[in-house]
C-alpha cells in the first residue's frame, strides 16, 4: 500500500513557480510525493528542506544531496531553517492534515474504521493523546473541543454522554467511544458525525490550529520577494485561516489603514481557489475536500 497519495500534486508544486537554483521547503513530507515532484524541477544548486514530526515518515527519506529532512513539527520552521544557515527561501508548500498512512495504520487510532487505542498523536513523543482528551477533559472543555474543531451543534450533549460513561468505566478504544455515543449516530449520518468527532479530538491532540497559525505567521519573514506559499487544506477551519491570512496578514479583524485609506499586507493572493478534478477525486476519495490556496510575498 502506498504510504500517501499526494493530493493536487502538480497544481501545488506548479504554483511554487520553481527556480532551478532556489531553496524550497515542504513542511509536510509524509510519503515524499510533493518533495519528489519539487526535486524534479530543481537544478544541481537547488535545495529542498522537508519537515515531518512523524517517525514513520523517516522511512521515506529521499537519497539526494539536494534534500534534507528535518524531523520536527513545522511550527518551528524558522528556528530549524536558521540552524541550517537558511534565512530566506523561494517557496514553501504545506499539505495539511493527516496522511493516508496515518489513517490506514490501525494502531494510530486516527480512523473511525478500526477498533484501536485512542491515540491520534502525529508525534508519538507528545504527552497528550486522544485517551487523555476523552477521559480527563472536563465536560465544558470537551464540549468546546467538539464545537470548535468538529463544528458539532450538539457538542454539549455529546460531552455529557462521554463524561457520564467514563464515570462508570474509562473509554480506551475508538469502538468504545463509538458505542458510548451510538444514540447520537443515526445510521444515515453515522460516518459523517463520527468523522467530525474524531477530527475535533485529533485537532486538539495535535494542536493543529495553533500550529497552523504559528506557521503562517512565520512565512512572510521567511519568503524572499516574489517567493510563493502553496497550502492545501482539508476542512473549513484550516481553509478559513489560510484565506484570511493571505488576504489580511492576520486571522481576525482588518489591518489598519493609513491616512489615504490603504493598508499593507505581506502577501498577495495568486489565482483562484483550486480544487481537485472529478478524475482525481474518483481515483483518490480523500482528495474530495482539498482546497489549494497560493500566495506570493510582496
Amino acid at each position: 500500500m502506498e504510504y500517501h497519495n499526494p493530493v493536487l500534486l502538480f497544481e501545488s508544486v506548479g504554483a511554487l513557480a520553481i527556480k532551478p537554483n532556489g531553496i524550497y521547503v515542504d513542511v509536510t513530507f509524509g510519503g515524499g510525493g510533493h518533495s519528489k515532484e519539487i526535486l524534479k524541477s530543481l537544478g544541481d544548486e537547488g535545495k529542498l528542506f522537508a519537515f515531518d514530526q512523524d517517525e514513520d515518515a523517516l522511512q521515506n527519506i529521499i537519497d539526494d544531496d539536494r534534500f534534507e529532512l528535518i524531523p520536527q513539527n513545522f511550527r518551528y520552521i524558522k528556528r530549524f531553517l536558521r540552524l541550517h544557515g537558511i534565512k530566506e527561501v523561494d517557496g514553501i508548500l504545506a499539505d495539511l492534515g493527516v496522511s493516508s498512512h496515518q489513517f490506514d495504520e490501525e494502531s494510530r487510532g486516527f480512523s473511525t474504521r478500526f477498533d484501536a487505542d485512542l491515540d491520534m498523536r502525529m508525534n508519538a513523543e507528545n504527552a497528550l493523546s486522544a485517551y487523555d482528551v476523552v477521559n480527563n477533559y472536563s465536560e465544558e472543555d470537551l464540549a468546546n473541543v467538539l464545537f470548535q474543531y468538529g463544528e458539532l451543534r450538539n457538542s454539549r450533549s455529546l460531552a455529557r454522554e462521554i463524561v457520564s460513561a467514563r464515570a462508570e468505566k474509562e473509554i480506551k478504544t475508538s469502538f468504545e467511544l463509538k458505542e458510548v455515543l451510538k444514540k447520537y449516530l443515526p445510521k444515515s449520518k453515522e460516518h459523517k458525525i463520527l468523522a467530525q468527532i474524531f477530527q475535533a479530538i485529533r485537532i486538539e491532540v495535535n494542536q493543529e490550529i495553533e500550529v497552523l497559525k504559528e506557521f503562517l505567521l512565520q512565512t512572510p519573514g521567511l519568503l524572499k520577494e516574489k517567493g510563493r506559499l502553496s497550502v492545501i487544506s482539508y476542512h473549513s477551519l484550516e481553509d478559513r485561516l489560510v484565506k484570511r491570512f493571505i488576504k489580511n496578514g492576520m486571522f481576525e479583524g482588518e489591518p489598519e489603514k493609513d491616512f489615504y485609506g490603504n493598508f499593507s499586507v505581506p502577501l498577495k493572493n495568486i489565482g483562484k481557489l483550486i480544487i481537485p478534478s472529478k478524475e482525481e477525486i474518483k481515483e483518490n476519495n480523500r482528495a474530495r475536500s482539498a482546497k489549494l490556496r497560493v500566495a506570493e510575498k510582496l
